[in-house]
């Protein structure tokens, strides 16, 4: 299944936006949504630790030189 080039860039471009999207998502939910600030922060964080797991997935696959 990661054979594909097509499913090894999702991947990687998946990574990218846990990682890079996890601070967004804390302010999303704080200040548009209004949710609360240990929700917010506890989410943002969990994005951004599945974010760098899936990093290391990759890099221990070689999908990431």
């Amino acid at each position: 299944m990661l054979s594909s080039k097509f499913v090894n860039i999702l991947l990687v471009l998946l990574a990218a936006l846990f990682v890079f999207g996890g601070a967004y998502l804390s302010y999303v939910l704080q200040n548009v949504l209004d949710v609360g600030y240990f929700v917010s922060i506890a989410s943002g964080f969990a994005l951004f630790a599945i974010g760098l797991v899936l990093v290391w997935f990759l890099i221990r696959r070689k999908l990431i030189p």
